[in-house]
């Protein structure tokens, strides 16, 4: 029989390691992980925070090596925080976060099957520990996070989730998070941040959070993974002038892991601008430095826009090539990418959609004057196709949109929206558009209307975006309560 561990000891060289972890100074963590190892060594909250740290290396660094180790280590793990004792509400939740830790890996390195039931498995454990110690709030921190991921899952896969016993329901899982935010000064940070993770990728950010985000690197100038953060969601708002300065300020140095996908970003910002030469340059460095498997294909296609934009076409067509020779296609800028790179062999790609995606980089930059002037230089009489044509009305329309034009833009989305129905191909820019005019009228406070875009948005069959699309509008009809 394992010696029965009494509690969990929150040593202060611990403590320190958890919130190293969240700064990205994993080298540092890890050493005074190793520390407690050779002084306390019967510490469950070792094996929690090994796993912590590996997570967030994994993520980030894509290493298949490592993820095969992280995999075999998860049992022993368990069996190290499974000594503690019965009593102990600390027991369910490290053996519940440790589930999750590698569920988020599984899902990541395309392991859907075997990511999934770790979540089923960790819910189960959650939901338990609630019952058990009902006044331990950073059971939670973790609860509240499936709560809201399940709540968002897509209608098709609703009785999955019925099925297992999986509850989700995004406005309590958002105030458990709250409430371990408010409540528990140790879980905090990371209760905070998977709240605004969440309503920046699943949901929508409010004015206070878009503040926070921007005061926080300030208040923790040594925290990388808060600049990262920062950069990410300024620029999914378009605004790709702030997104630079936070990216400028991100520490560096020895005690951090290696983050190349930063050099991405910069490459990305440079595009938005128009800087070629400069989004050239990143990009090659990205994937010099990188060592991991998504956003290769993106960035190889990325690199045939920096020369193709500028008028270097015969250069450009070569990094088509290695678009699909290199990479896989998990996210959807990699499927993207792919497709674009068979339409360009297949001779789809014409000149004129040059300025369609001069203006439509200009758009994700937060450049709207540039990218309105772009556009104005055409019409959807100078397209040959369906889908250039609902990439146009899609493109205007949300030019129109970011720039408070909101009446205008509404004929342009419904334009694209009709063309996406009648041209399977022009799918994506017309469930994009319907996901938009969702919004304007969940803005507008009519909620039929807008009840009726989400489920129009999810109604388009495959496009690279329907994953992403779909989670967004299931979580806007969640709000809605429908």
């Amino acid at each position: 029989m394992a010696e029965e561990q009494t509690d969990v000891v929150f040593s202060p060289k611990l403590q320190k390691a958890y919130f190293e972890i969240q700064k990205l100074r994993l080298p540092a963590a890890r050493e005074l992980i190793d520390d407690e190892r050779t002084a306390m060594p019967g510490n469950p909250l070792i094996a929690y925070l090994d796993s912590y740290a590996d997570l967030h290396y994994l993520l980030i660094a894509e290493d298949r090596n490592r993820y095969k180790t992280f995999v075999q280590q998860e049992d022993n793990r368990l069996d190290d925080v499974g000594k503690l004792s019965e009593k102990s509400p600390y027991k369910r939740l490290f053996q519940a976060d440790i589930r999750l830790h590698s569920a988020f890996a599984k899902l990541k390195f395309g392991n859907e099957v075997s990511g999934s039931w770790e979540i089923i498995k960790a819910y189960r454990l959650l939901e338990d520990n609630r019952k058990k110690f009902p006044a331990f709030t950073p059971t939670l921190k973790s609860l509240g996070l499936l709560h809201v991921l399940i709540g968002s899952i897509p209608d098709n896969y609703t009785w999955i989730a019925k099925i297992l016993g999986l509850r989700g329901n995004i406005a309590q899982g958002i105030r458990e998070l709250r409430e371990v935010a408010h409540e528990e000064p140790f879980f905090r940070q990371e209760a905070e941040l998977i709240d605004l993770l969440l309503h920046a990728y699943t949901l929508q950010l409010s004015p206070a959070q878009q503040t926070r985000i921007r005061q926080w690197p300030a208040e923790q100038p040594d925290n990388l993974l808060l600049h990262f953060f920062a950069t990410t969601v300024l620029m999914k708002e378009n605004k790709s002038d702030e997104a630079a300065h936070f990216l400028a300020e991100a520490p560096t140095g020895k005690e951090y892991m290696p983050f190349p996908f930063l050099d991405y970003l910069r490459g990305e910002i440079a595009l938005q601008d128009g800087d070629y030469d400069a989004s050239f340059s990143h990009y090659a460095r990205f994937l010099k430095q990188y060592r991991g498997f998504n956003y290769i294909k993106d960035s190889y296609f990325k690199m045939f826009m920096c020369r193709w934009l500028a008028g270097r076409d015969q250069e450009a067509a070569g990094y088509m090539q290695k678009v699909t020779q290199t990479g896989s296609t998990i996210v959807e800028a990699d499927q993207f990418a792919e497709r674009m790179a068979k339409e360009f062999t297949a001779g789809s790609i014409h000149a004129s959609q040059k300025v369609l995606y001069k203006a439509r980089y200009a758009t994700d930059g937060g450049n709207f004057q540039r990218a309105f002037e772009l556009m104005k230089m055409v019409s959807e009489k100078s397209f040959e196709t369906t889908y250039e044509k609902a990439e146009y009305n899609y493109r205007m329309a949300r030019i129109l949109q970011k720039s408070a034009r909101v009446n205008e833009c509404m004929p342009f989305y419904e334009r694209s929206v009709a063309l996406g129905q009648s041209d399977a191909g022009a799918a994506g820019f017309a469930a994009s558009s319907a996901l938009q005019m969702g919004y304007i009228y969940q803005k507008k406070a009519d909620n039929q209307k807008a009840a009726a875009y989400f489920r129009k948005a999810m109604s388009f069959k495959k496009h690279e975006y329907k994953n992403s699309i779909d989670n967004k509008a299931r979580a806007a009809l969640t709000e809605l309560g429908q």
